[in-house]
């Protein structure tokens, strides 16, 4: 019998009106923690959802630099957790304890991120015309241009990442920054952890002088439905797979007012090797890129899912390197027994398609994930072979070898959008193939040069995107200080008194920030307030 009740959040309050408890677990063994919660019921939801509506414009208005200081008050708590918190998000995930560490800082420094993007004022994106009374044959009104968020946003939390991508991850550090109040569906893999985090924010609000409703946190299966297709929902962030990302697009699209879902749901990140690199450095690679399929038992959205390369005695020797590096991968326990059965449901999909080969792997130990190789003939890749296309969610890979370049071209064609794309090779392979690295733009949001996938950091240059079904919409990224721009939306004022104009586009430019007056960039002087 679980021994602690957890509550919704809604309007800086504990909620718990249900009667359906749902029970965290312990992510090695399956057994029950001494955490219950209680799921959400529709009045519920509809609470949370009218507490951010009413929340937004307070929020919205308030000066970005105190919306800054919230944010760094966010980081600052989450690093304050003691100890404890850290066994807890072990035990509920069976990730390392190194892992939760790295991703909590990752975590508090996308708050911190975000904070300075405030405060420098680039978000606004001010653009100023002002008016020109003797133009002919008409004249000119004044017209000047700011960006304001959305509104409030739904988020979902997803399963990999219980902290970057989840209570206080980059969908709801973005949306708070660009000041949408969030209104906030827990993973069940993970619930324990999410109302210690969800805690932690609503300290944060609290010591900030935040409205009650700029966080609201609920739980339960079903309710992210009633969520997504309550009106006062203005955007719905989301990471976890295609087939959830699709539901919850079409449901945002047969709204009576639809919105957009910035989903980030499948990716193969195929990896494309180049025949001098392979010769020169090919059990290296084998034994690099092996790692990387294995890091974190496969269970990252850029794990490289596909491996390719052109027919020659180096290609040939690296097959069989990476799989003897893949087979020497100890078993791992995945994050719950969903995500390992959904692992083994890809292996079998690969294991019985006549076209695919096992090359290196063993029978699942347990609760445990073994890696696994395989080999597909290349007309599967070339013919665009569903099973090729998707994601298999673990420690699994498969290898595609061609025959030559014009078939490399035609692979490159049926490919469907990824968040990454790898080209390892030597400078001048990488030179004579910029063909490839150029039709790789069309296909992905980050192409990488003999690195690996599983890596990405918090920056104002990366993208975490790409063509669907990589996201939703491959204009945005879920990581790094552009993902603010997901919930920002332009707005225009024209023949404003100075007196009525937002700061950021008053002619004295109080704020300090970077703006474009009459096609001329002005610099600015401070940060933003």
């Amino acid at each position: 019998m679980s021994s602690h009740y957890g509550h919704n959040f809604i309007n800086g309050q504990r909620s718990a009106q249900g009667t359906v408890l749902l029970h965290s677990v312990a992510a090695s063994t399956g057994e029950p923690l001494a955490h219950a919660f209680v799921q959400a019921t529709e009045a519920e939801v509809d609470q949370a959802a009218c507490a951010a509506q009413a929340a937004y414009p307070i929020f919205r208005n308030l000066p970005a630099g105190q919306r800054a200081a919230f944010l760094d008050r966010i980081a600052d708590e989450l690093d304050a957790l003691e100890a404890g918190f850290i066994d807890l998000v072990c035990a509920e995930t069976a990730l390392p304890a190194a892992r939760i560490q790295g991703e909590r800082a990752r975590t508090s420094g996308q708050m911190r991120l975000f904070a300075k993007v405030l405060r420098r004022g680039d978000f606004y994106g001010a653009r100023i015309d002002r008016a020109l009374p003797q133009r002919q044959p008409l004249p000119r009104p004044d017209l000047r241009q700011m960006r304001i968020g959305v509104g409030p946003v739904a988020v979902f939390g997803a399963s990999n990442f219980p902290l970057a991508f989840s209570t206080a991850g980059g969908d709801t550090a973005s949306a708070l920054a660009a000041g949408c109040p969030v209104v906030f569906k827990a993973h069940s893999g993970h619930m324990a952890t999410a109302e210690r985090v969800a805690e932690a924010i609503i300290r944060a609000a609290e010591h900030t002088g935040m409205p009650p409703g700029v966080f609201n946190m609920i739980y339960g299966a079903g309710v992210g439905q009633w969520l997504v297709s309550h009106p006062a929902m203005a955007a719905v962030g989301f990471t976890g797979s295609l087939k959830g990302g699709n539901a919850l697009s079409q449901l945002a699209a047969q709204r009576p007012r639809p919105i957009p879902v910035f989903a980030e749901m499948s990716s193969i990140n195929p990896v494309f090797v180049l025949p001098e690199a392979l010769s020169l450095h090919g059990e290296r690679i084998a034994r690099e890129l092996a790692g990387s399929v294995a890091l974190g038992c496969g269970q990252f959205c850029t794990s490289p899912g596909l491996v390719v390369g052109v027919r020659s005695e180096a290609f040939s020797a690296f097959i069989k390197q990476l799989g003897a590096h893949l087979a020497d991968q100890a078993p791992q326990t995945m994050l719950n027994t969903g995500t390992l059965a959904s692992y083994e449901q890809g292996l079998q999909r690969l294991k019985a398609h006549p076209g695919i080969q096992l090359l290196a792997g063993q029978a699942q130990q347990g609760n445990q994930a073994c890696a696994h190789l395989f080999q597909a003939q290349a007309r599967l890749l070339l013919d665009g072979d569903e099973v090729l296309q998707e994601e298999v969610f673990g420690p699994a890979t498969v290898v595609v070898e061609l025959e030559n370049e014009t078939m490399l071209k035609q692979a490159i064609e049926g490919l469907s959008g990824q968040l990454t794309a790898t080209v390892i090779g030597e400078p001048q392979e990488l030179a004579s193939h910029a063909w490839l690295l150029e039709a790789l733009q069309e296909k992905v949001g980050r192409i990488l040069l003999n690195g690996y996938p599983t890596g990405v950091e918090v920056c104002d240059a990366m993208v975490h995107g790409g063509p669907y079904p990589a996201t939703s919409d491959s204009r945005g990224t879920s990581v790094g200080s552009l993902a603010i721009d997901r919930f920002l939306r332009p707005v225009c004022f024209q023949n404003y008194p100075d007196a009525l104009l937002p700061d950021a586009l008053k002619d004295a430019n109080p704020l300090g920030i970077r703006r474009l007056v009459d096609g001329q960039a002005e610099e600015g002087t401070t940060h933003a307030a």
